[in-house]
């Protein structure tokens, strides 16, 4: 299976290009840029690399967030274009359990990968490999202030490695650590695409491509306004503001 990945959801932009479980090119761009002046043409880029044609891939694979809500847009926006347009299947995953793919299998150990979503909150997930050694979720993605974070590990009852970018704000709090999670180096931040075409290779495919949405996990500014504005709605597909 020839497999296109891409995310964007955070600060890098990363691209790759995988067959049959081999990575076969990858860009990831570091800095803060306009993803979506890049995107295509680093995806260009790559296809002329390893001599392959757009219509040659049979998968296109996305972050689907949580992250920034620029960043996920791009992304998602690009992978359906490309996967209607060429008439290909898509595959979407969870940002965060790209991340936590960046630790080995280990036996009963609690992974818990995080995003700082500003003022002392942050979007988080548990996950836990398997005996076939495959990614579970243990607890959603949800979007929650650190703090309840900690709790909530506290109630697993057992040890927790943290992987994610620290903000000033959350580092001040995590002074309050319990003794089992441990937060790894920011070098397992950096999200993999070459994970991600794994992940999502082992996934089914979207049904309807048309309907396919980003997981923001939180609502947009325009979107709490407007709820302000309009009480008697309900929000849907959305956790608690915090």
């Amino acid at each position: 299976m020839k497999v296109l990945a891409i995310d964007t959801s955070n600060q890098p932009m990363s691209i790759a290009l995988v067959e049959d479980n081999t990575l076969k090119a990858t860009t990831t761009l570091n800095t803060v840029l306009n993803h979506s002046i890049y995107v295509l043409p680093t995806i260009d880029e790559l296809f002329k690399r390893v001599d392959w044609q757009p219509a040659d891939i049979d998968r296109v694979v996305v972050a689907k967030g949580p992250g920034s809500y620029t960043g996920i847009r791009i992304a998602v926006t690009t992978a359906k274009t490309l996967a209607m347009t060429l008439n290909k299947e898509l595959v979407g995953v969870s940002s965060l359990q790209v991340l936590a793919s960046n630790l080995p299998p280990a036996n009963d150990q609690l992974i818990v990968p995080f995003m700082d979503a500003r003022r002392g909150n942050v979007f988080a997930g548990m996950y836990q490999y398997d005996n076939n050694q495959q990614l579970q979720t243990v607890v959603a993605d949800q979007h929650m202030a650190f703090t309840q974070l900690l709790q909530l590990i506290e109630k697993q009852g057992r040890p927790a490695l943290l992987v994610g970018k620290m903000s000033k704000r959350v580092n001040r709090e995590n002074l309050a650590l319990p003794d089992q999670v441990k937060i790894l180096p920011a070098s397992y931040a950096f999200p993999s695409t070459y994970r991600l075409a794994l992940i999502g290779e082992q996934l089914s495919p979207v049904k309807d491509i048309d309907h396919f949405v980003p997981d923001y996990l939180r609502l947009t500014q325009a979107e709490r306004d407007w709820q302000k504005e309009h009480p008697e709605a309900q929000p849907q597909n959305y956790v608690e503001e915090v």
